[in-house]
């Protein structure tokens, strides 16, 4: 199994037994499906794990969110970012992509794209924020810079040998179906809440 098979087995392994549980509860309690974690990049352990916490605070995104309950552990027991790996479940709004870089990853990887959120989970805001305030078009923001450079998990798993490819492509497809259900109750209840972008 290469180095790349393993990364990727690994960020499909904490997005689903890590963060999905987390994101369930709080599609639950009103709040999006947008999770994200933190691992070490030498042995790949959990850090922690987060989800969107909209629901008490609209600027608790997943990945903001994650943020916050980082620094809110002990600073003995919080690794440096730089030796930390950012995964996130969908590609972060311009919100996140700032929260990333303003913490000191220089990496971020994530599974379903600004694309993805827009048209399979009905939620289009990343990509017309991006747009309205920022006049970028879809994928038009720097995703290598002098910060960080970011990552597709599918486009990794693209890369990888015939066998594994499959496999793991099988895998995001389980994934995939998990979140559809989850979108489909948090449309189905959106409009109980008091989230301004919802």
């Amino acid at each position: 199994m290469t180095n790349e098979t393993e990364l990727a087995e690994r960020l499909l392994d904490v997005i689903e037994n890590d963060i999905v549980p987390k994101t369930a509860e709080g599609v639950s309690h009103g709040n999006k499906l947008f999770g994200a974690a933190i691992v070490r990049k030498d042995d790949k352990s959990l850090v922690i794990a987060e989800t969107n916490n909209e629901m008490e605070n609209p600027l608790w995104h997943g990945e903001v969110h994650c943020l916050k309950r980082f620094y809110e552990m002990p600073k003995a027991d919080r690794p440096d970012t730089r030796d930390c790996i950012f995964i996130a479940t969908h590609e972060p709004c311009s919100l996140c992509l700032s929260a990333i870089t303003w913490t000191g990853f220089d990496n971020f990887y994530y599974l379903f794209s600004h694309e993805d959120s827009r048209d399979s989970f009905a939620i289009p805001h990343d990509l017309k924020i991006l747009k309205e305030v920022f006049t970028l078009e879809p994928g038009g923001y720097n995703a290598e810079n002098a910060y960080w450079k970011s990552h597709s998990i599918r486009k990794l798993i693209r890369t990888l040998p015939e066998a594994d490819r499959k496999r793991l492509e099988a895998r995001i497809g389980k994934i995939s179906a998990e979140y559809d259900r989850l979108s489909n109750q948090y449309q189905a209840d959106k409009g109980d809440n008091d989230i301004p972008l919802n």
